[in-house]
């Protein structure tokens, strides 16, 4: 069962390199994030047309994630996270597929930082770890995945010194990361290339991607029955080069 995270920087804006990559990879689940469509404005229609059910939690202009499934339809869908009535961001959104509980996440970035921004960004995650305590309880197999905008090690980013003062790199946000995977989740990317050295994101400025300066930022977290499953992870490297691609590459986990 191949599950994979896209962060795609705008869905209509990258609809061709998308259904281009869902065409040539062809997963199971493909969660994504960064829609940045209103949902009565997401093309559903262009995804069923190669098979793919969709549900989507959408917001205009930014923030948005979406799961499609190739050939049926998630159950159990369950759009934002608890623990605040106030916060309306689309940033989570859940399912199940053929019996594997599916947490597609936005992460806030938090920058700039310190300020308002990165306190959001540290009370979603204190309320993204009561929902994984929570999922953790029900002992089936969970896959929370997407962009977690937090650099967990000094071995994912090519620069430790040009990231140092950035909200995804700050010993807060690593600090909220390592307690997730103390509860018991299996950072599926992170355990198969324990020296890192495996990027997710590239930025448009500076020559970044033709320079290879990236880090990783994208991750796919295991529940102990899920990561029971797990036979392979990995980055789509290739398709950040393309022709107006999203700053992001897939990142992908195979569950037997």
């Amino acid at each position: 069962m191949l599950i994979a995270s896209f962060n795609i920087n705008g869905v209509r804006a990258r609809l061709p390199r998308l259904l281009e990559w869902l065409g040539e990879r062809r997963p199971a689940v493909a969660c994504l994030q960064e829609i940045k469509t209103q949902d009565d404005a997401f093309p559903a229609d262009e995804f069923a047309a190669i098979g793919y059910h969709a549900v989507w939690h959408g917001q205009k202009g930014f923030n948005g994630v979406a799961i499609l499934v190739d050939g049926a339809a998630p159950t159990d869908v369950v759009r934002g996270l608890p623990g605040d009535p106030e916060d309306v961001q689309a940033r989570l959104i859940e399912a199940e597929v053929n019996g594997v509980h599916i947490v597609n996440i936005y992460l806030p970035n938090g920058n700039p930082q310190p300020g308002p921004k990165f306190d959001y960004k540290l009370a979603w995650m204190a309320r993204l770890r009561a929902r994984m305590t929570q999922l953790l309880a029900t002992e089936r197999p969970v896959v929370v995945l997407g962009d977690y905008n937090v650099i967990p090690n000094d071995s994912d980013t090519f620069s430790v010194r040009a990231m140092t003062n950035d909200a995804l790199m700050q010993p807060e946000s690593r600090d909220a990361y390592s307690r997730l995977l103390a509860d018991g989740w299996t950072d599926a990317i992170g355990t198969l290339n324990p020296r890192g050295g495996v990027w997710t994101f590239w930025d448009y400025q500076a020559g970044a991607w033709q320079r290879d300066h990236g880090f990783r930022i994208d991750h796919l977290l295991l529940s102990p029955q899920a990561a029971d499953r797990l036979q392979a992870a990995g980055v789509d490297k290739d398709y950040r080069g393309r022709e107006k691609a999203s700053d992001h590459a897939p990142v992908w986990v195979e569950l037997a």
